[in-house]
C-alpha cells in the first residue's frame, strides 16, 4: 500500500501538477505509471508517481489533466548542425561524380561559410524550433558555428538547452604557414568561448570545446581541448571515422588508426565523445571500452549516406560492452525518434535479428544514454525527483497509436508519429503547446528562413538542381 503522509507532514509546494498521464520515467527501475502524475517547482521535478499518491503530497498552484497523453523525459540530441544545414537542407549538394571529400569542399563547406551572423542566428532558431517540435529539449552542436556570439544571442530566448562550439581548425594545411601560430589561434578560440559562455551545470546555453574532428586539428589542439574539458567539467566532441578516409589519413601520417592515435597522445578518455565511428575496427572498439570514451551515432547520416554500417558497423557491440552511446541527428534531420527507428531497422536487417535494439533500447538512446554520455546523468534523461523538469507530452489520440495504450514504450518507439509531440517543458518552463512554439513567432521565423536560404545559395553561386524538371 502507498504511504499516507501524516497530518503533520507539510505538502510540497509546486508550480504545476500534471495528472493522469501514462508516464515513462526512465528512472533506474524503468518504472512506468499508467495513471501517473508529476509535479514541478521552479526548474525541478519535486514529485512523480501514481496520480493518487502524488496528489496527496503536493499543493500545486496550477493543475493540468494529461489523460490521453504519454509523458517522457525530453529527448537529447548529441550531434546536430544548427547552422549551415537548416536554411539550405533542400539544396541538392553533390553529384554521383563527387567523392566524399568533394561533397564537403564543393558543397557543404561553402554553404556553411557563406552565412552572415544574422543568417546563422536565424538558422539556429529554426533548428531550435524543429528540435522542440520533435520533443528534443537538449542538444550538442556539431562544432561548425562561425559567428558564435550571434548564434548564442539567437538561441537565448528559445528556452532550449544546448552546448555549442565555434568552428575550430588548428591544422596548417599550407606548408608555408606558421603551424604553431595556426594551432595557437585555434587553442585561443577554445579558451575564449569556454570563458565567455561558461557551463556551471545549470545554465541552459554554454560553450564546450567542440572540434570539427577528422584530421583538422593537430595534437596540441586536441590536448588543449581535453585540458579545458577536465578543468571545467565539460566534454570534447568531434567528428571521427564516418568513412575509411579518416583511418587512411591517420595510418598514412602516424602509422596508427584514429582512436589509436588519440589514445597514444592521451586524449581518448571520459571527456571525449566522438561522432559517427562508422569505420572503426575491433581494436579501436577495445580502446573505447578501456578508455571510457563516449560515442554518438547519427543514423540518418550513416544509413542514408551509405557509410557501410550494414557491413562493418559496431554500434550494437558498443552498447553490449558498455560504451556510452547516444544518438545525434546531424544535418539530415531534427527528429531524433526517427533516428532511433532508422538505427534499429538498419542494424536489425544487417544482422538478420529482429530482436536487436528493442524499443526499450531505442528510448534509452534518446534519454538516459544521452545524459550519461554527456555527463548529465545526475540531472537529465529521467523523470525523477530532483531532476530538471525537461518533459514531453505525446498525444495518443492519433490513429498511429492504434487505439488503447497497451505498451507505451513500444507504441511510442515503433509507431507514434513524431508530430504527436504536443507539449514540451524545458527546465520547468513550457515552450510548446499543441505543437506550437510558445517562445518564438513561428510564422515569421519560417518566412524569414525562406528568404535567407535563397540568399545564402545565391551568394555561393551553387546551382539549385532537381532530379526531375520543374516547370
Amino acid at each position: 500500500m502507498p504511504d499516507t503522509p501524516s497530518t503533520d507532514t507539510p505538502l510540497l509546494a509546486a508550480d504545476l501538477l500534471i495528472t493522469g498521464a501514462h508516464i515513462i520515467t526512465m528512472n533506474a527501475a524503468r518504472e512506468v505509471y499508467a495513471d501517473g502524475a508529476l509535479a514541478i517547482a521552479g526548474s525541478r521535478i519535486v514529485a512523480v508517481g501514481r496520480s493518487a499518491d502524488v496528489a496527496r503530497r503536493v499543493k500545486p498552484r496550477a493543475t493540468r489533466d494529461a489523460r490521453g497523453f504519454v509523458m517522457t523525459p525530453g529527448f537529447i540530441d548529441g550531434h546536430i548542425h544548427i547552422t549551415g544545414d537548416p536554411l539550405t537542407r533542400g539544396l541538392v549538394r553533390n553529384t554521383p561524380d563527387d567523392n566524399w571529400g568533394d561533397n564537403l569542399s564543393k558543397w557543404v563547406i561553402p554553404l556553411f561559410k557563406a552565412q552572415t551572423p544574422a543568417e546563422e542566428a536565424l538558422s539556429a532558431r529554426l533548428a531550435a524550433l524543429a528540435m522542440m517540435r520533435a520533443g528534443t529539449t537538449s542538444f550538442v552542436e556539431a562544432g561548425t558555428v562561425l559567428h558564435m556570439a550571434a548564434v548564442m544571442d539567437g538561441l537565448a530566448d528559445t528556452g532550449l538547452r544546448g552546448r555549442v562550439g565555434q568552428w575550430v581548425e588548428g591544422r596548417a594545411w599550407d606548408p608555408a604557414a606558421d603551424a604553431t601560430a595556426v594551432a595557437d589561434h585555434a587553442i585561443g578560440l577554445l579558451r575564449d568561448e569556454v570563458e565567455r559562455w561558461p557551463d556551471d551545470g545549470e545554465t541552459l546555453l554554454a560553450a564546450w570545446p567542440v572540434l570539427v574532428g577528422h584530421s583538422t586539428n593537430p595534437d596540441p589542439v586536441w590536448i588543449a581541448a581535453r585540458d579545458l574539458a577536465r578543468q571545467h567539467g565539460l566534454k570534447v566532441s568531434a567528428h571521427m571515422s564516418p568513412r575509411q578516409a579518416d583511418p587512411d589519413w591517420f595510418l598514412a601520417r602516424y602509422g596508427r588508426r584514429p582512436l589509436e592515435h588519440l589514445a597514444d597522445i592521451g586524449v581518448l578518455g571520459p571527456e571525449v565523445c566522438l561522432t559517427h565511428l562508422a569505420a572503426i575496427d575491433h581494436a579501436e572498439l577495445d580502446l573505447l571500452v578501456d578508455m571510457g570514451a563516449g560515442a554518438i551515432h547519427c543514423a540518418h547520416a550513416a544509413f542514408l549516406g551509405g557509410m557501410g554500417l550494414a557491413r562493418h558497423g559496431l554500434h550494437p557491440e558498443m552498447l553490449a560492452r558498455g560504451v556510452p552511446l547516444m544518438l545525434g541527428t546531424d544535418g539530415m534531420a531534427a527528429d531524433i525518434l526517427s533516428s532511433a527507428r532508422l538505427m534499429a531497422a538498419g542494424y536489425r536487417d544487417a544482422r538478420a535479428d529482429q530482436y536487436l535494439l528493442p524499443a526499450t533500447t531505442m528510448l534509452e538512446m534518446m534519454t538516459v544514454n544521452g545524459a550519461q554520455t554527456l555527463g548529465w546523468a545526475d540531472r537529465l534523461g529521467s523523470l525523477a525527483e530532483g531532476y530538471a523538469a525537461d518533459l514531453v507530452l505525446h498525444d495518443t489520440r492519433l490513429p498511429e497509436w492504434g487505439g488503447p495504450v497497451f505498451d507505451a514504450v513500444g507504441q511510442l518507439a515503433i509507431s507514434a508519429p513524431p508530430s504527436g509531440v504536443h507539449s514540451v517543458w524545458i527546465n520547468g518552463r513550457q515552450v510548446l503547446e499543441a505543437g506550437r512554439n510558445l517562445m518564438m513567432d513561428e510564422d515569421k521565423l519560417l518566412a524569414d528562413a525562406v528568404q535567407a536560404g535563397h540568399a545564402v545559395v545565391a551568394r555561393t553561386g551553387l546551382p539549385a538542381r532537381t532530379p526531375w524538371p520543374v516547370l
